[in-house]
């Protein structure tokens, strides 16, 4: 078996840093050779490839006239094929001069020189903390000595890319240098970015990026000094593939992956002939049409380069056209909306309550913050894109319990409350308050039926750095796209494929870190947090011959 070899890190020293490699490295930033070596028929290893089988199990359930379940167990065996040499890798940033853009940087740059800094609490020392793949564990077993269970990060289960060796690049619409808007965001401690300016001034200032007034809030267009000029949307999709090419080549990557964390857009109007399909879509961009948006543009760009794009942002970046082109040219993409705070917290309290058998009644969620992400969602339309995401985080877990919900009644007037099925009542408010600044505040109340008509209030007060939050789940969001554009699969059954395919263009797999997550058409959405952990760590696991996670320690309950 080949070893797995980490690229080497680059980047310029700091001569300013006093304490640069004077503490070890965080065990969240080191590096470590790939360490799994899955020892049975059902995997095996080359100098290229993991090649695994797996078994997919499930239940066919048909429901009777007379109620009832008659359920039949299936199966079908797939192999999947993992390229273990990890691409090097670009990310492109739209809104890379953003709070999420510079602190995301800064802090890659921060961890690959090793650079602490000191704060009012002492010696802070960089990491990926919050990092998903590099700062949380999966089970693999357990010790046959001990039989005490034995975890790995999340990050060692597969080749992936190291944080450190991301190239950074991107497109913002302000032109400030990247040190200047590091300063301006006002996220990071003063002396973090007094060692980490110079490598920021090295990188220099964002791309020229495109600027469609109508798409984001007027309050931005101060900050619209950096623009490709010109109204012609078709030139400007040509622009941005040419800036695409130019990134890649000039930094000899074998991927890029370019990602949305810009404002907020307010939502295209879906306009059969339009963008409902991939050559009307094609068609508009030609006609320069008013409803495609910025991030839709971007979107089209990284699909015909063949690169993967990824939707940081509420809005409905995918319209039907996008998806389709994206089926076309088998490239991948997912969204939609970074999930770090409030919503993440949203899908795990209200799936406790449904599933304990309390009846949600009511969900009201209030946020108040500072940075420019709230002052653009102060405007209406780009805030009801946001309120859109952030309400629908609670309808699978809803629609699973007709226990508790009635569900819907097709044979019902469309639009009616009957025909939607019962529901918390479920309000989102946003408020932008700038003495607040990047420190957002959030403020939930579940207001829930209990036993035999009593009634239970919970409310939870949450402040968070939204930046710091937000960056781990790009960075996550990138070394999982790159990784499952290196993954292919076959179908082994009696009706399966010959040759090895890549995975349909969706990515619903990225769903943890997303609040309205993108999926495959005409398939249900899952929002359950616990669900879109199990269904990450259950495909890592079948990519190395593993089963998924089994709670039923069974060994534990016999004799």
């Amino acid at each position: 078996m080949a070893p797995y070899i980490a690229s080497n890190s680059s980047g310029l020293n700091t001569p300013e840093s006093e304490l640069e490699s004077q503490v070890p490295v965080h065990p969240t930033a080191a590096r470590r050779p790939y360490p799994i070596v899955v020892q049975s028929e059902n995997t095996s290893y080359s100098d290229e490839y993991i090649t695994s089988k797996f078994v997919n199990r499930g239940a066919n359930v048909v429901v009777s006239n007379d109620g009832q379940y008659l359920v039949q167990p299936t199966t079908k065996a797939y192999e999947f094929q993992t390229a273990r040499k990890v691409s090097k890798t670009g990310l492109m940033m739209i809104g890379w001069g953003g709070n999420n853009g510079t602190t995301l940087t800064a802090t890659i740059l921060a961890n690959r020189h090793n650079i602490s800094w000191h704060t009012k609490q002492g010696v802070q020392q960089p990491n990926y903390i919050g990092s998903l793949l590099r700062a949380s564990t999966v089970r693999l077993g357990s010790d046959p000595a001990t039989g005490k269970d034995v975890y790995v990060p999340v990050s060692d289960v597969l080749p992936m890319v190291h944080p450190n060796d991301l190239v950074i690049g991107g497109w913002d619409i302000s032109g400030l240098p990247l040190d200047k808007a590091m300063n301006r965001a006002e996220v990071l401690d003063w002396d973090l970015q007094r060692q980490v300016a110079p490598h920021m001034a090295a990188l220099g200032s964002p791309l020229p990026s495109i600027y469609y007034p109508d798409f984001i809030a007027a309050n931005q267009e101060a900050r619209a000094d950096n623009l490709i000029p010109g109204n012609d949307k078709q030139a400007h999709l040509d622009h941005l593939r040419a800036d695409i090419r130019k990134f890649k080549a000039d930094n000899g990557l074998d991927r890029v992956v370019v990602f949305w964390t810009a404002n907020t857009e307010r939502y295209s109007d879906i306009i059969p002939g339009v963008n409902d399909t991939a050559d009307n879509l094609l068609a508009a961009i030609k006609a320069s049409h008013s409803e495609v948006s910025p991030s839709t543009l971007f979107a089209v760009a990284a699909i015909l380069e063949g690169e993967p794009f990824v939707n940081g942002a509420p809005q409905n970046t995918f319209v039907p056209g996008v998806i389709d082109l994206a089926e076309r040219h088998k490239s991948f993409i997912g969204g939609d909306d970074l999930k770090s705070g409030q919503t993440k917290l949203k899908s795990v309290f209200a799936e406790f309550l449904v599933n304990a058998g309390i009846k949600p009644l009511s969900i009201a969620s209030y946020n108040h913050l500072g940075n420019n992400d709230g002052h653009n969602l102060s405007a209406e339309r780009q805030f009801k894109s946001k309120e859109i995401s952030k309400s629908s985080v609670v309808d699978d877990m809803v629609a699973a319990n007709p226990l508790l919900f009635k569900p819907a009644n097709e044979a019902a007037a469309k639009g009616s409350k009957e025909a939607k099925g019962e529901h918390p009542d479920h309000i989102v408010v946003i408020k932008y308050v700038p003495a607040v600044g990047d420190s957002k505040r959030a403020i939930d109340e579940y207001y829930s039926e209990i036993f035999c008509g009593g009634r239970s209030t919970i409310n939870i007060f949450n402040e968070c750095e939204d930046s710091l939050l937000a960056t781990p789940l790009i960075l996550d969001l990138t070394i999982l796209t790159e990784l499952l554009t290196r993954v292919k699969y076959r179908n082994t059954s009696t009706d399966g494929q010959a040759e090895f395919a890549p995975l349909y263009p969706v990515l619903s797999l990225l769903s943890y870190m997303l609040k309205a997550p993108l999926v495959k058409p005409g398939t249900d959405v899952v929002n359950s947090l616990n669900r879109q952990r199990n269904a990450l760590e259950s495909f890592l696991k079948a990519c190395i011959g593993l089963e998924g996670s089994s709670d039923l320690l069974l060994e534990t309950r016999i004799w």
